[in-house]
């Protein structure tokens, strides 16, 4: 059996590189070696990538992996630069394949307003833009893992909650506070027809929200798949995360994030590169739906690969 050369793309410059390392690390850790050849793609924080041992400008990479047989590039980047649509239009320029969702899907749902305006458009609830009273979600409109995210729930928290979710981006979003049951639900494209994993009800265990301590602690928070809640709200979980998949032209894996209240459901955001550390969610979901972790690898780099010869 022929095996396919696979590159992983991970580190970057963004605040979630840590994190993307740990991705990383796993993804390579877990592909199924009976079917590829894993090719480490480092990016470091002065944007050099390191690929068999030479640190290169990212086209001078791109060309040795394509000179080495790269068939796709699994994208493991989290956050500004991997997320938001850079990096898959500097690999669609040079013609390589990827796995996860394509240029315009990825800026849609890096952009926490835009997404949000598109999800209430197709009648998604979402939270207020605008901060009328106290508690306020304050977060940067453009990240993800939680970094520069607080809850203020008092006038004087909030000039220091603005200056942190500022030290992440340029553009900060304020967002009403919705008290709730928080879930977050997977889906992955399986042929033509996305799937949806069960959901996960995430229980932080000592923080007020789902922070990047609860996110990436082992034993920070209890998560719960399939959730605790009626199979009727279990249902509209996963519908809202397919349509949320489908309304951003999402492709390959993604993962959204909301609340649940009142048996309503309010969308709080997409991802479209959700992690794949030892604690990420959407490995435990598949799991809970049959689906190990080398697997659900398989089948988004397979994916890709069928996206390439359409």
């Amino acid at each position: 059996m022929r095996k396919a050369r696979i590159a992983v793309l991970f580190g970057g410059t963004s605040s979630e590189r840590a994190v993307s390392l740990d991705t990383g690390k796993n993804i390579l850790k877990n592909l199924d070696r009976k079917k590829y050849i894993p090719e480490p793609v480092v990016i470091g924080k002065n944007r050099r990538w390191k690929i068999q041992g030479k640190e290169l400008a990212p086209p001078d990479a791109l060309k040795l992996a394509k000179k080495r047989g790269v068939e796709a590039v699994f994208v493991a980047l989290h956050g500004k630069y991997g997320e938001d649509g850079t990096i898959q239009g500097l690999l669609e320029f040079f013609g390589i394949p990827y796995t996860g969702s394509g240029v315009l899907a990825s800026a849609l749902a890096m952009d926490k307003v835009r997404s949000s305006e598109l999800f209430a458009f197709h009648r998604l609830l979402v939270p207020k833009f605008s901060a009328g009273r106290f508690p306020v979600v304050v977060k940067p409109a453009d990240g993800g893992s939680s970094v520069g995210v607080s809850i203020v729930k008092r006038k004087s928290e909030l000039p220091r909650a603005i200056k942190k979710a500022f030290a992440a981006s340029e553009i900060v979003m304020l967002q009403e506070y919705i008290r709730g049951n928080e879930v977050t639900c997977g889906v992955l494209d399986v042929g033509r027809k996305p799937l949806a994993f069960p959901p996960t009800q995430i229980i932080p265990q000592k923080r007020g929200f789902f922070d990047y301590h609860a996110k990436y602690v082992p034993g920070a928070s209890r998560e719960v798949t399939p959730p605790e809640l009626p199979r009727e709200i279990i249902r509209k979980i996963q519908n809202a995360a397919l349509l949320a998949h489908r309304v951003l032209g999402c492709s390959g894996l993604s993962r959204t994030d909301m609340i649940v209240k009142n048996k309503k459901i309010y969308m709080l955001e997409t991802n479209t590169i959700p992690g794949m550390t030892e604690t990420s969610l959407c490995p435990q979901a598949a799991k809970a739906a049959g689906i190990g972790l080398p697997e659900l690898l398989d089948k988004i780099i397979q994916g890709a690969l069928r996206r390439n010869t359409r």
